[in-house]
């Protein structure tokens, strides 16, 4: 599986950005989409993860109500909804993918297999 993303860009803050993350190639029923983020000087933090089966998500406390992530029906694009953008939301975001991961385990990336390349996100203030 190869994994794309995109929509990064400059965003005032208060403002929102779309990320989408389109695979490639074979996932299976029990794949697990996520977005992991890193901001300059701090290690990769997780952002938020979706069930592709039964469609159950996770959130970082830190964008809980901001954010929302989704797949489309094909299943072969996730996306990232970011409302209300902050400048601590500055990052390179980064696509995952996994097989067979349970809830309590999407939150940690050395669990996901598959990694796009980071899009940026600036929030100036």
């Amino acid at each position: 599986v190869q994994l794309q993303a995109f929509g990064g860009g400059l965003v005032q803050a208060g403002g929102s950005l779309r990320l989408s993350c389109a695979a490639s190639g074979r996932t299976f029923k029990t794949y697990t989409a996520g977005w992991f983020r890193q901001a300059p000087g701090r290690e990769r933090e997780f952002v938020a993860a979706i069930n592709y089966r039964d469609g159950r998500t996770t959130y970082a406390r830190s964008v809980k109500g901001r954010f929302t992530i989704s797949r489309d029906s094909s299943k072969i694009t996730a996306f990232l909804q970011m409302n209300t953008l902050k400048p601590e939301d500055t990052a390179v975001y980064y696509c995952a993918g996994g097989n067979g991961i349970i809830l309590s385990s999407m939150r940690t990336d050395r669990n996901y297999r598959y990694w796009g390349q980071g899009t940026e996100v600036t929030v100036s203030s």
